[in-house]
């Protein structure tokens, strides 16, 4: 495990590695750097002043000379200033990331539990009209957009019904009431557009892990149904899901930018959106190399909990 663990981390450290300067050179290379724009708001800025600014900014050096000063500072804790908020790029994601984690982590455990709970159901009741009626929402998630939906939530609870506030973020003297008012919404979105596929192939598994012979032999020995349910064939079936689900944990992070930026909610997501849309090199760079490292810690979470669901698996062992 130490062993696969160590190999795990490294290759995650080659991947952040790669892809930051992947990142870092796309970003580099579009057109209308930091300093055009500051050219553009003022035209009386000379073309010696702008040569001045870049080469005291660096903006002069080639690219990997750039990318490898960043990567100096970045190592040592420095991740740069914000061009636009004029801040530390740690101030600002620091708290961006605690509302996403609040938003997505949410989402997250309410959309997997869902989404095994109605595959699991679907597959023992396969054929029945519970199973078409779960397809059917299930199909239903998967085709309708997030920000269709978050439209018609916004129109229905806060427009007609006035039940809960179109968005924004809680104040703090409204406790833990608000908090959840304001997340009632949005994360009822994430949940409705993250559950629909999950519960496919939670459904799909279990239908495949119910006719293995090792069941048959279950039900033969008279295990009740429940106890071969909980025992053997869930745990079997929630391997190829739990691949799935590391996937889509990862994907939360920069795919509720759409509902973030929809409900006024201050997360990851929605500070993609503005630092790419407003040029702002380092805040954008660093929120996706978060992202990245969210998906690779999450793909790394999966496989141990492989070793738990099935004994059987052994990390960093190779069978003779």
């Amino acid at each position: 495990m130490g062993r696969f663990l160590l190999g795990r981390i490294t290759g995650a450290g080659i991947v952040l590695l790669l892809k930051s300067f992947v990142i870092f050179a796309l970003i580099g290379l579009m057109p209308g750097d930091p300093l055009d724009l500051m050219m553009n708001a003022n035209p009386e800025t000379t073309p010696e002043q702008m040569a001045h600014l870049r080469a005291m900014y660096g903006v002069d050096l080639p690219i990997t000379q750039r990318y490898w000063t960043w990567l100096v500072a970045a190592l040592q804790g420095d991740f740069g200033y914000s061009r636009i908020q004029h801040r530390p790029v740690l101030d600002i994601i620091i708290p961006a990331l605690g509302n996403t984690l609040i938003l997505t982590g949410a989402a997250f455990v309410l959309s997997t539990t869902l989404a095994v709970t109605l595959g699991t159901i679907a597959a023992l009741k396969r054929g029945t009209w519970i199973d078409r009626i779960i397809n059917l929402f299930a199909f239903a998630g998967i085709s309708v957009p997030s920000f269709w939906l978050g439209l018609l939530m916004i129109y229905l609870f806060a427009v007609r019904l006035g039940w809960l506030p179109a968005g924004g973020m809680p104040r703090p003297e409204q406790g833990y009431g608000g908090m959840l008012a304001h997340l009632a919404m949005p994360v009822m979105t994430l949940v409705i557009v993250e559950t629909g596929g999950l519960a496919r192939y939670a459904r799909a598994a279990m239908i495949e892990v119910l006719s293995q012979d090792y069941i048959r032999t279950a039900r033969a020995k008279g295990l009740t149904d429940r106890r071969m349910l909980v025992r053997h064939a869930l745990r079997n079936a929630l391997i190829p899901v739990l691949t799935l689900v590391a996937l889509q944990l990862g994907g939360l992070f920069s795919g509720a930018a759409l509902t973030e930026a929809m409900f006024a909610w201050r997360g990851m997501g929605r500070l993609i959106l503005e630092a790419i849309l407003g040029n702002d090199y380092n805040l954008a760079l660093v929120c996706l190399m978060f992202v990245t490292a969210t998906i690779l810690i999450a793909n790394i979470c999966a496989d141990i909990a492989y070793t738990w669901l099935d004994p059987r698996i052994s990390l960093g062992k190779r069978r003779r």
